[in-house]
């Protein structure tokens, strides 16, 4: 009689049946792991809402985790106990969640986005200009593929954004050339890799199999390529992936530091700063709320606060006295 599979390739198993990205599967498999050496190792089919609420305690209490490492936490271990256990429990609706902080986003004005990419240079240029000229995402950017690029309509289709949805934003024609001259070196990365016998993008959903060929087309290799080849964990199959996003990460951190901004910027602060400044120039909201592939509104409207001079627009009454 053949042994069961154990009880983490069962999860693997279930997260790529239902296409969950391999970081999130990476993610799921630790805190599962982490929540059954917190019990001592016992099985989680032995265990209930008391297990689990002890361990996402002790992630708040004794780790001093954020609300939403906590909730990621929480996540996995439902999804042990839902789609691998199917245990459908009474107590996996009633455990809280942990509730995020409410926090204003943090955004630059134009002269500090021009300072900022005044100090970057080549690749790192170019994908922090995509993430402010389009509302782009970190992973989005990192992730696009050549055939997602329409220089004719001049916009940039984003795949499987948050929330797996697809949407249209705009491709600033101050980008359309150095896209276009960044795609021309990356085609000839891809041109040597079919010479060397790879050229084999991963394609998401089953598509290699629907569509075998279509792997080495160019239309699906990535924007931003990796500089080296690698295998992947997944097949185990040789090819060229994305760009790592830390190597974005750590430049643009020093980018911020360069030119003097004194607040904590990151990749997703050009996002901000993109639906910000749109707002200033006088677009209506649910235009912006399109482009940055919000679902409602009210995510759009925090950026209407941060538009606000002051305490919600109100004058000192100091200044009012000079």
């Amino acid at each position: 009689m053949p042994t069961p599979p154990r009880l983490l390739d069962q999860v693997r198993e279930k997260l790529r049946l239902k296409h969950y990205s391999i970081r999130t599967e990476q993610a799921y498999l630790d805190w599962i792991k982490r929540f059954i050496f917190f019990h001592g190792k016992k099985h989680p089919a032995a265990m209930a809402a008391p297990e689990v609420e002890a361990f996402l305690t002790h992630l708040a209490v004794d780790r001093n985790v954020s609300a939403s490492t906590q909730n990621q936490a929480m996540s996995a271990i439902l999804f042990l106990y839902k789609e691998v256990l199917e245990h459908e429990l009474e107590w996996l609706q009633n455990v809280e969640r942990a509730k995020r902080p409410a926090r204003m986003p943090v955004v630059l004005t134009g002269n500090e986005v021009r300072a900022v990419l005044a100090r970057l240079e080549g690749r790192p240029w170019l994908m922090a200009s995509l993430l402010y000229g389009a509302g782009l995402r970190l992973m989005e950017c990192v992730r696009l593929r050549v055939k997602d690029m329409d220089f004719e309509y001049a916009q940039i289709m984003v795949r499987d954004g948050k929330g797996e949805k697809d949407r249209v934003t705009m491709l600033p024609a101050a980008l359309a050339k150095p896209v276009n001259e960044h795609l021309q070196k990356a085609k000839a990365v891809h041109e040597q890799d079919l010479r060397d016998g790879f050229g084999d993008v991963y394609l998401p959903h089953a598509l290699a199999r629907k569509y075998p060929k279509a792997g080495r087309e160019w239309g699906w290799q990535y924007v931003f390529p990796a500089s080296k080849r690698s295998i992947d964990p997944r097949s185990a199959v040789e090819r060229r992936h994305h760009t790592d996003e830390q190597n974005l990460q750590r430049a643009l951190k020093k980018a911020v530091r360069e030119a003097g901004v004194n607040k904590p910027a990151s990749c997703h602060t050009l996002r901000h700063s993109f639906a910000t400044h749109l707002l200033q120039s006088g677009y209506d909201i649910r235009t912006v709320q399109e482009l940055l592939g919000h679902a409602d509104v009210s995510t759009t409207m925090i950026y209407t606060h941060v538009l606000n001079k002051g305490g919600r627009g109100v004058t000192s009454p100091l200044d009012e006295s000079h």
